[in-house]
């Protein structure tokens, strides 16, 4: 059998495990102390560079830093720079899949895109050139490219409208992009134009390329605070249930899915050594954010544009690893 789909069987039969415990599982008074310290500990690092490859993403303040818990109760435990917006990126995969799933079920996902690890790199052209498509899933620039034109829609402008308002339901408030980032997304993003154009060479696009990599950019765009990322997340935590609004964004039956892709590929090339360490599902973004979801108990945010070399933020890959050790919030704990 293969070992990613073992993996994958493996988060969601914890998810279901995960979701039965209580949500004060983890006291508030020991998470807040442990948060603390992750904040502490981490708030001087220097390691680690912003992204360069994007021009307005380059002039970010490498010095930011801010770390956010939000348990499915709606606790908010916050520090630093949690209200300072900076663009989702690629942490924005994830709540479009839930999107597609929600509207068209679990299947298209196995059927037009594939959950398999890729062993490449993020914005690779290799799994697409070689014609197959299992060397795809939605964490990956390619299927997610592919997951925002199987969108519902009539229309890229629909298909705008219903992603942005479905990440609004997450969240809990409105959205909007940084228009200075889309801006510069549109000129320099020659790789994954790319990527649209094998994708369209190989039939696996449900949309016309060019409206399709547009309304990508927009998703990658969106302006997000540490507080509204970590609402997203606590939504998937929660079993779909917004724990602000407690409005059902979606439904329960698709999230162990959505969780079990993010812990298989949702931190790039680190994802092996990230659910060794941490142990829970996360996505990253290289506008700086990381969101946590530790399924029937809470989300956990960080945000420092510092990344790794794979592009991950330092700062908030640390800290929330620490947080995740000192709460023994790991899945994969006895």
């Amino acid at each position: 059998m293969n070992p990613a789909r073992v993996i994958a069987a493996a988060c969601a039969a914890l998810f279901c495990a995960f979701a039965q415990a209580p949500a004060s599982a983890a006291d508030s008074g020991t998470l807040e102390r442990a948060l603390d310290r992750a904040f502490e500990r981490y708030a001087d690092l220097e390691e680690g560079e912003v992204a360069d490859y994007i021009p307005a993403l380059a002039a970010a303040d490498p010095d930011r830093f801010g770390l956010v818990a939000m348990t499915v109760d709606g606790d908010l435990i916050a520090r630093g720079d949690t209200e300072v917006p900076f663009a989702i990126m690629s942490a924005a995969k994830p709540f479009t899949l839930a999107l597609l799933m929600q509207q068209s079920g679990p299947d298209i996902v196995r059927e037009k895109i594939g959950v398999e690890p890729t062993g490449m790199p993020f914005n690779s052209l290799i799994g697409i050139d070689r014609g197959q498509r299992h060397g795809l899933n939605p964490m990956v620039n390619a299927g997610a490219i592919v997951t925002v034109s199987l969108i519902d829609a009539a229309t890229p402008e629909q298909r705008w409208s219903r992603i942005l308002g479905f990440y609004q339901s997450l969240a809990g408030a409105g959205l909007d992009i940084m228009a200075d980032v889309y801006a510069s997304v549109g000129v320099s993003n020659f790789r994954n134009r790319a990527i649209v154009n094998l994708l369209e060479n190989n039939g696996w696009l449900g949309a016309d390329p060019v409206e399709t990599l547009d309304v990508y950019n927009r998703q990658s765009c969106v302006a997000v605070t540490a507080r509204q990322l970590a609402t997203m997340g606590a939504t998937l935590a929660n079993a779909g249930v917004n724990p602000v609004t407690e409005k059902r964004v979606m439904d329960a039956a698709n999230v162990d899915e959505v969780l079990a892709v993010m812990m298989l590929a949702g931190m790039y090339d680190e994802s092996g050594t990230w659910a060794f360490a941490a142990g829970i599902p996360a996505k990253s973004g290289v506008g700086g954010g990381i969101v946590a979801i530790v399924p029937g108990r809470m989300a956990i945010v960080g945000f420092s544009p510092r990344l790794s070399a794979t592009g991950n933020s330092v700062r908030a890959m640390r800290a929330i690893t620490d947080i995740a050790r000192d709460e023994s919030l790991g899945l994969f704990q006895p």
